[in-house]
């Protein structure tokens, strides 16, 4: 009995298998090559020198070459012509807070002790990706405003695909003199974190409740 099971079984697996074949090499046939896109602007500044007459080849979202327009060109490549500009690297902005948003939207008292993590995380979501499309491709985050390790984790979403945005250089909790700073009360932080950072102002608020 079970020898005859395996025989009957043995060509069911086969026709599984060659259906599961079938099937990938059907989806891998619809899904198209990355587009090969070629820029050539006046000039390219690397950095440090200006080269006139260079040419930017991206394949999908990423830079493939940067060099003379005639090492760059690729065959079937769409080519962008973009005369009298000239291209540079991404920007790097040294002192960003992107748990913050426009002071004229709302104060920094308001967004620190009123505002939720999740409301605050969301913005910084969006403040990333226009940062990104601004040219900026690093920036240097200088402390979440009481939002904890927030940037660690928006950091680790950019560098995973999952959001876009600029490579960012977090600083999570700010290092300031104790009493500098004024929030009364964030939902997020529990009473052993508030006191790490400003003692006067953890008693005050549990004298206030």
């Amino acid at each position: 009995m079970r020898c005859d099971v395996s025989v009957r079984l043995q060509p069911d697996l086969k026709t599984l298998a060659l259906f599961f074949l079938v099937i990938t090499a059907a989806v891998s046939a619809q899904t198209p090559p990355a587009e090969s896109i070629v820029l050539r602007p006046a000039r390219v500044f690397d950095g440090e020198t200006m080269h006139e007459g260079w040419a930017v080849r991206i394949v999908g979202e990423k830079i493939e070459a940067v060099g003379p327009a005639a090492n760059v060109s690729a065959p079937n490549a769409r080519v962008v012509d973009l005369a009298g500009t000239t291209l540079t690297p991404g920007l790097i902005e040294g002192h960003s807070h992107i748990m913050l948003h426009p002071y004229n939207e709302a104060a920094w008292e308001l967004q620190v002790a009123h505002e939720p993590l999740a409301l605050r995380t969301a913005r910084a979501v969006n403040a990333l990706r226009a940062t990104l499309l601004a040219g900026f491709t690093t920036i240097r985050d200088l402390g979440t405003e009481g939002a904890g390790y927030a940037d660690v984790g928006l950091r680790d979403a950019v560098a995973q695909g999952i959001i876009p945005g600029p490579r960012v250089l977090a600083s999570t909790r700010a290092i300031v003199a104790t009493g500098v700073y004024d929030p009364k009360f964030v939902p997020e932080w529990n009473q052993t974190i508030v006191g790490d950072l400003w003692p006067p102002l953890a008693r005050r608020s549990r004298s206030n409740r």
